[in-house]
């Protein structure tokens, strides 16, 4: 896997007076990921997609023949992965996704992967983090909160295309149906439920391009930094 990308020197680095941490987050194929990644550039601060970290976990159980409903296993796998043992290629697949959505429930691992995420954050001048429950658990004092969304066919759409783009064939319906179990997964659990933090932006993609949602993401982040 590819380290966390690092820091890039922009236009708007020796502006950022106090630390700048930017949690954004919303359901699968949200373009969330999209978002952070050019946010992180244009500010010059390390990204880290957490959503990759579950992934990681489900891989690594998945290889060694363990059971992703085997809580005392997942919650061990979790508390010592090597994040640098993975290739990305192998985590951004259809059926890791899935496999980490069913790994991603079990309270114990999210509880095993807070701190890491949370060093991330309190790092440096600051941070963007993407994921499902960056506003609300991880980072509830970010500087500036996203909630990405679109709509389930967009995001059907969306994934269809990424997956299409890596060779990998995938029906459409199929796709569809995956977003919608996950959506239930991860608005349904007991422990960080996917939700919409109550001082978080809401950022609908569904009618916007790349361009136009990141213009969007960044006069959101600029107006929250006035404030």
């Amino acid at each position: 896997m590819t380290a966390p990308q690092a820091p890039v020197p922009t236009a708007q680095t020796p502006a950022l007076a106090r630390r700048l941490v930017i949690a954004v987050d919303g359901p699968a194929a949200s373009g969330k990921g999209t978002l952070a990644r050019r946010l992180a550039r244009h500010y010059g601060l390390p990204h880290l997609d957490t959503g990759l970290l579950y992934r990681m976990v489900a891989l690594a159980m998945l290889d060694a023949g363990l059971r992703l409903d085997d809580a005392e296993a997942a919650a061990a796998t979790a508390a010592g992965f090597d994040q640098g043992a993975f290739e990305e290629a192998r985590l951004r697949g259809r059926a890791i996704g899935e496999a980490a959505s069913v790994v991603a429930a079990i309270p114990e691992v999210r509880q095993a992967l807070i701190a890491r995420q949370r060093d991330f954050a309190a790092a440096g001048p600051g941070a963007v983090l993407d994921g499902r429950d960056i506003g609300t658990v991880i980072c509830p004092q970010a500087t500036v909160k996203l909630f990405v969304t679109a709509s389930p066919e967009i995001r059907a759409e969306r994934r269809h295309r990424e997956l299409a783009g890596r060779g990998e064939t995938t029906p459409y319906a199929a796709i569809l149906d995956d977003i919608r179990r996950r959506d239930a997964r991860d608005s349904g659990r007991g422990t960080a439920p996917l939700r919409m933090a109550d001082d978080a932006v809401l950022l609908d993609t569904s009618a916007l391009g790349i361009e136009e949602a990141f213009a969007a993401a960044r006069a959101i982040v600029e107006g929250r930094r006035a404030a």
